[in-house]
């Protein structure tokens, strides 16, 4: 990656035009006379562009909001990576709400959590279905939900 800042940019705009587009395509189902219309939106364990956005925009160290948010202090690709692997991990559910988890532990320490200190776990966070709501360095808690 040759310039990071403008990447983040190009993910930020295509999160918005890919939430654009997924509420054309939710809008277009909905009007199918059809029974269990929910079929056809379901994903397994998918990343979209507007969740890694959040991702992003939330919990890596280069992007200066949440200041109080865990942080990812490696690479965009390592946190693709370890997400990817994630996929992998035994699905549990995620307390206090309807989502589910996943935390792989790392072999590396890969931030700080939302109290600031290091740790080598990433939780990915899902809904029913299998999408990826977010992803961040530590454990989950209630109160992050």
């Amino acid at each position: 990656m040759n310039n990071e800042a403008e990447w983040i940019k190009l993910i930020f705009l295509l999160a918005d035009i890919q939430t654009w587009v997924d509420d054309l395509c939710k809008e277009t189902f909905s009007r199918l006379p059809v029974h269990d219309k929910k079929k056809f939106l379901r994903k397994t364990y998918f990343l979209s562009v507007p969740a890694f956005a959040h991702i992003l925009e939330r919990h890596y160290h280069k992007v200066n909001r949440h200041p109080h948010a865990g942080k990812f202090t490696i690479s965009i690709i390592e946190i693709l990576n370890y997400i990817r692997e994630a996929c992998s991990v035994p699905v549990t559910p995620a307390p206090g709400c309807s989502n589910f988890q996943r935390v792989l532990q790392a072999p590396v320490i890969i931030g700080f959590d939302k109290n600031g200190i290091a740790t080598d776990k990433i939780a990915i966070v899902t809904d029913a279905g299998g999408k990826i709501i977010t992803a961040f360095p530590g454990s989950l808690q209630i109160s992050e939900l």
